[in-house]
Formats: structure tokens, C-alpha cells, sequence
């Protein structure tokens, strides 16, 4: 558990930065340059979580390669993620079929191919970035730390408790006009908001748990954050492009489905969670693309 608290505590130590020097950051900043206040708030935790992950991981012996999750050759690694973007692509299209099946969703108007190719090539991108970020972090120091001294269980859990949270630190703004000593609290207090409501988050939150822990499945059983980072990129970018290209339809007897976080995951998505991961978690216990190791 020393290694789990030692991650909890990086989280909020990054968010006890916004609090406490995102005023005095922002006052000398200003000077210089005109920025938004939220702005100089969210490079400050940014910062504050990299500096942090830097310094916890070496303390805790993570800091290698293999220790984050990146057990392969670097090309077999390219293919690996390559791959899994595939098959993250092919497992989420039937969700949002079926949402656009029971009328949860509509298309909001036609889109050009070059525009459409344009949307997917884009959420990609921001698919990798996300996922490279998140699994590195969860899936690869935290997962192999707390494995190592509690196991994998414990490992899974955790991390997917946590990256469901993490969805839910909400940006705040701030009117510089406004903006005085305490306006870094109240950022932090308006990041956090969401979890002052559980239930409207219950049905989101319990779903990216679920994401979390098949993600958390997949690194057991490939021994590395590859298909992890694929996976998650092929998901993200399939969210967004869906996002972009449509819009949510209300009033359906079907609205409970579907949340009100994004408009696309929620109790539908997590009833298809299961049936995806045991075929993704048995395809890659089959490849054993490595030897497993401890946890």
C-alpha cells in the first residue's frame, strides 16, 4: 500500500499547487503577458504532476523502461500499439452503432470525406497523446509499483478507480477581472465540483471503471503498456470523432443509457465493456507477446 499512497499523494499534491500558487504565478506572469488565469492554473498542476511523477518514480524504483511499461523493441512496440489502435477502433464502432440505433444519437449534418478523414486523423492524435500520457502513469509506473509490493488485484483496482476520477477534475475559468488571493482555491474547489453529485456521475464513473479494469487486464497479461496506450487511443479517437459528427438526442426512452458527462459512454457502454474484454484479454493471452513478469 506504500506505493499507492505515494501516487494518491502525488495527485493531490498536484492539485494543492493549483490552489496555492496559481495567484502568485498569475500576478507574475501577467506582467508580461496577458493569459487567462484557469490557464497559468492548469500548467501549474501540470508541472506540479510531472515533477512529482519524476521524483516518486526514481524514489520508488520505477524510472526504468521496463518499470513504465515499455517491455518491447521500440518497432515491435510501433506495431503493437499499431495494432490494438485497430482493434480499440473495432470493438468501440458497435457501441456507437447501436447508440445511433436507438436514437441516443443523431448526426448533426453531412460531412465531407476529406473532412471526415481530417476528424478521424485528428482525434487519433489526440487519442495517442492522452493515452500515452495516462498509461505511462497509471498502467506503467503505478500499475508495476503497486504490483510489486501488493499485486496485481490490488494494481488493477486501483488504477482503474483512479482513471476514472481523474476524468472528472473539470476545467475551471476565472475572470482575470475577478481573480484575487483565493481564486486559486476556488479553481480547485470548481475542478473538483462533479464529485459534489455522485449520482449524476454514478453511470460515467462506473464505466470508465470498468474501462480501467480491462485496461488494467490487458497489461497483466501483455507485461507492457503497448496494447494499453492502442487500445485507449483507438477508443478515444472513435469518442471524438463520434462527438464532433453528432449530437445527443434527448426525450428517448432510451436516454438513461447514456450519460450526461460526453453523451456517448454510460450503462450501454458498460454493458458492452464485458464482452469486448473477455475477447480482447483471451486474444492477447494467446499472443503472450512477453513473458509475464512479477505481477
Amino acid at each position: 500500500m506504500r506505493t499507492l499512497a505515494w501516487f494518491i499523494g502525488l495527485i493531490v499534491a498536484g492539485l494543492a499547487a493549483i490552489a496555492l500558487f496559481t495567484w502568485p504565478a498569475w500576478r507574475l506572469v501577467s506582467q508580461f503577458i496577458d493569459v487567462p488565469f484557469h490557464r497559468v492554473g492548469n500548467r501549474i498542476g501540470m508541472l506540479a504532476l510531472l515533477v512529482g511523477f519524476i521524483l516518486v518514480a526514481r524514489r520508488l524504483g520505477l524510472a526504468d523502461r521496463a518499470s513504465l511499461g515499455y517491455t518491447l523493441p521500440r518497432r515491435r512496440f510501433v506495431a503493437e500499439t499499431g495494432l490494438a489502435i485497430v482493434l480499440g477502433v473495432a470493438t468501440m464502432l458497435p457501441a456507437i452503432v447501436l447508440l445511433f440505433a436507438l436514437g441516443l444519437r443523431t448526426f448533426a449534418a453531412p460531412v465531407p470525406v476529406a473532412s471526415l478523414l481530417a476528424l478521424a486523423l485528428g482525434g487519433l492524435v489526440s487519442g495517442l497523446v492522452v493515452a500515452l500520457i495516462e498509461e505511462t502513469f497509471l498502467r506503467g509506473a503505478m500499475y508495476t509499483g503497486i504490483a510489486r509490493e501488493s499485486g496485481a488485484r490490488l494494481a488493477i483496482i486501483a488504477t482503474a478507480l483512479i482513471y476514472a476520477a481523474t476524468h472528472f477534475i473539470g476545467r475551471y475559468r476565472i475572470d482575470a477581472a475577478t481573480a484575487g488571493p483565493l481564486s486559486g482555491l476556488e479553481m480547485l474547489g470548481g475542478a473538483l465540483r462533479a464529485f459534489a453529485a455522485p449520482s449524476a456521475i454514478l453511470d460515467a464513473f462506473t464505466c470508465l471503471t470498468a474501462v480501467g479494469i480491462l485496461l488494467g487486464l490487458v497489461r497483466k497479461v501483455t507485461g507492457g503498456i503497448a496494447a494499453c496506450i492502442g487500445l485507449h487511443a483507438g477508443w478515444v479517437a472513435v469518442i471524438a470523432v463520434t462527438r464532433e459528427v453528432s449530437a445527443r438526442r434527448m426525450g428517448g426512452p432510451w436516454d438513461a443509457l447514456v450519460s450526461g458527462y460526453d453523451g456517448v459512454i454510460g450503462w450501454l457502454v458498460l454493458a458492452w465493456i464485458p464482452l469486448i474484454g473477455w475477447a480482447l484479454v483471451r486474444f492477447y493471452a494467446r499472443r503472450a507477446l512477453i513473458p509475464r513478469r512479477a505481477g
